[in-house]
């Protein structure tokens, strides 16, 4: 029983890859990305505590570790034929999963401190910070302060009312707290692989979000389209390194956001179903989850004698 309520929150993850397609669709960009963040962190979260789990079990099954957990009964599980190859597996995942999460943190950690020490050399105007660059580009860089960091190259690759709308794309990231949103989002995709679908989905509703930001802050749409269209075709000639969880206007998919912003306004909706089936999604994964940690403890403590 315990090994099948383990196996849920390892497949779960799968089922959540349909349905972020339609939370985009019929969710706005900003509740889109929340419940598509908060759905992914929980279960990346679950699948790690069922891996746990299954590792735990293993190595109980071992005198060595049996003796180290005060184990006076034979730990009650299924067959060693399934427990231990299951035991094996889970530990080469957590190890695989570890090891990718340090390589990313490593690499993001240079990434974002070669970022603040570049723009805190230049002289900003408030909070725009220009960098000395042919090579287009344009991102919000967190931290204190907040920057907007633009390239030279970009500024020449638009014109004035374009920079306004790409400045008040990047100040809806800064305000949004979004590169708190895709950094979950990267946790979440090396936890798990089958959240990488997830992943793209965040980032991409990140941008519709700051998208329609921008839009109302200036007032025109299809200027924000333009803007966003053309810093995304300059930006092809190179890329500056930044932090993955920097956003950036010409992230994701941009035809789709461009025809997103050039098409009226869609009212808001409520999609209960799809809200219902995210919600099923994450609530069974939490609980299958809970409960089979909570059934190999107890299975632990029968085995220590301490309850029957």
């Amino acid at each position: 029983m315990t090994t099948a309520l383990l196996l849920l929150p390892l497949l779960l993850p799968f089922a959540l890859r349909p349905l972020t397609r339609r939370v985009l669709d019929r969710l706005a960009p900003t509740a889109a990305l929340w419940a598509l963040t908060c759905a992914a962190l929980t279960l990346s979260g679950c699948s790690l505590a069922a891996l746990g789990a299954f590792v735990l079990t293993g190595l109980l099954k071992l005198p060595f570790f049996a003796a180290l957990g005060k184990l006076i009964h034979p730990l009650h599980t299924a067959s060693d034929l399934v427990v231990v190859p299951a035991a094996a597996l889970s530990a080469g995942a957590l190890t695989l999963c570890t090891w990718s999460l340090a390589r990313w943190g490593l690499r993001q950690t240079r990434a974002f401190r070669t970022a603040r020490a570049e723009a805190g050399v230049r002289p900003a105007a408030g909070d725009l910070c220009v960098v000395q660059s042919p090579h287009p580009d344009a991102y919000a860089l967190p931290g204190r302060p907040h920057r907007i960091v633009v390239t030279t190259g970009m500024l020449r690759s638009l014109s004035a009312a374009e920079r306004q709308a790409l400045f008040a794309h990047e100040r809806a990231h800064n305000r949004g707290g979004h590169h708190y949103f895709l950094a979950a989002a990267d946790l979440a995709a090396h936890c798990h692989p089958a959240l990488r679908a997830t992943r793209d989905a965040i980032r991409l509703a990140a941008e519709r979000a700051a998208d329609e930001a921008a839009a109302r802050t200036v007032g025109d749409r299809r200027l924000t389209a333009q803007a966003i269209g053309r810093a995304a075709l300059a930006t092809r000639q190179g890329r500056t390194e930044r932090p993955s969880f920097t956003p950036a206007a010409t992230a994701g998919p941009v035809p789709q956001r461009v025809a997103a912003l050039l098409s009226a306004p869609r009212a808001p909706r409520i999609a209960s179903w799809v809200c219902l089936l995210l919600l099923a999604c994450t609530a069974i994964s939490a609980t299958t989850a809970a409960t089979g940690v909570l059934d190999f403890h107890h299975d632990v403590e029968v085995a220590q004698g301490e309850t029957r």
